[in-house]
């Protein structure tokens, strides 16, 4: 794809948009109601994920992705949000999960775990946060002690989007408690099927209610020297980096739930009349759609300019310049701000109807919410890019 250093879409960005947004159309929106309502893994949006190629749309061409880049990731991931913003998780947290051994792993680690993982073949999960602490790394107590040739992992993680279902995660774990833990934590490749690991309780969730959110728990689970990503000690670099990268998937899924509202609200004032005109032509609904028009525009532009400094950036443990690590950082923030903010106004647009569960703007709301939340808290966000100034 050519460099995108402009304001549009390549032909082929074009293209897989057109497609993405006639498949959430077509396929994705007529049962995300249903979806949301039984609350169960959508087993039969993963193969459709599958049968059209998106699990692995920013993955290594040699591990069998399309290498298509961050924007390209991030157009299917706001088209699908549009629709169902659980099922726009299926190949975000796919990403996320893949991201520590893209970013860190060897060339047999790659081989073994990407090419699945690329095709949709087997799923990933990403395995950070725990009861004590998320933003808080220094709280984490997930340890691997090794042993021959061998870690013993023990702990426990929590809110794991896609715990249940994934064959492959990605583990944070301290491997030396005497130093501070960004020096003395480790990555884990660990695998669903291996003795002493068990997935914990199923979260009931405010939002996304069809994704997967699931408690990890490690009993003495042997893990092979081999699935150590990178060198002990690397691990905080390592999700650091993830998380990097990751963000502006999570600001995808918010700009997909904010435009997804907004379009549907739009709709919705061109028809409804009061007072004998539709309300779109009544100021105080005009002003409110206009705002959300600006905000959502506003936000596309900030990711698509964040993606467009991080294909720039290796793919490796190499670092990232700070004005790129303080775009992701906005991109994550703004986007999801001005999800929550544009999905409670829709809401409002629709009055009574929007507050009721048979239109899709309270879903919305309520799916928007934890993208404010996840992949670091917009407060944590603050932070970061406060630090780069």
């Amino acid at each position: 794809m050519e460099e995108m250093d402009r304001f549009g879409l390549t032909e082929e960005e074009q293209m897989l948009q057109d497609m993405v947004r006639r498949l959430a159309k077509e396929k994705v929106a007529p049962t995300a109601e249903e979806r949301d309502k039984k609350g169960d893994y959508p087993r039969d949006m993963l193969e459709l994920m599958k049968e059209n190629g998106l699990m692995g749309v920013d993955f290594p061409e040699a591990y069998g992705g399309m290498e298509a880049g961050m924007l390209a990731h991030c157009i299917v991931v706001e088209e699908l949000a549009k629709a169902d913003a659980s099922v726009a998780l299926i190949p975000s947290v796919q990403e996320l999960g893949s991201l520590p051994i893209i970013l860190a792993g060897n060339h047999e680690q790659k081989e073994k775990y990407l090419t699945p993982l690329s095709s949709g073949e087997t799923t990933a999960a990403f395995g950070l946060t725990e009861s004590k602490g998320g933003s808080d790394v220094a709280a984490l107590k997930t340890r691997a002690v090794k042993r021959g040739d061998k870690y013993i992992l023990n702990g426990s993680k929590m809110w794991i989007t896609n715990g249940g279902i994934a064959d492959t995660f990605s583990i944070y774990a301290i491997t030396d408690p005497d130093v501070p833990s960004y020096k003395g934590a480790s990555v884990f490749i660990v695998e669903k099927d291996w003795p002493g690991f068990s997935i914990g309780k199923k979260e009931s969730k405010l939002g996304i209610r069809s994704s997967d959110t699931r408690e990890l728990v490690f009993e003495d689970v042997e893990v092979p020297v081999e699935n150590l990503l990178g060198e002990e000690g690397m691990g905080f670099h390592i999700m650091m980096k993830t998380l990097d990268f990751s963000r502006p998937s999570v600001a995808a899924q918010a700009l997909g739930i904010a435009t997804g509202a907004f379009e549907y609200a739009t709709q919705y004032a061109k028809e409804r009349v009061a007072f004998g005109k539709p309300i779109i032509k009544h100021q105080a609904i005009a002003f409110k759609l206009a705002d959300m028009a600006m905000k959502t525009t506003a936000a596309r532009m900030l990711l698509w300019k964040t993606c467009s400094l991080l294909d720039k950036v290796s793919k490796d443990l190499s670092k990232i310049p700070p004005e790129t690590i303080r775009h992701s950082s906005m991109s994550k923030a703004f986007c999801s701000d001005v999800a929550m903010w544009t999905t409670v106004e829709a809401v409002q647009v629709l009055g009574g109807f929007g507050y009721s569960t048979e239109y899709p703007v309270e879903r919305m709301m309520r799916d928007a919410k934890i993208t404010q939340i996840y992949e670091g808290t917009n407060e944590i966000q603050r932070l970061v890019i406060a630090g780069t100034l």
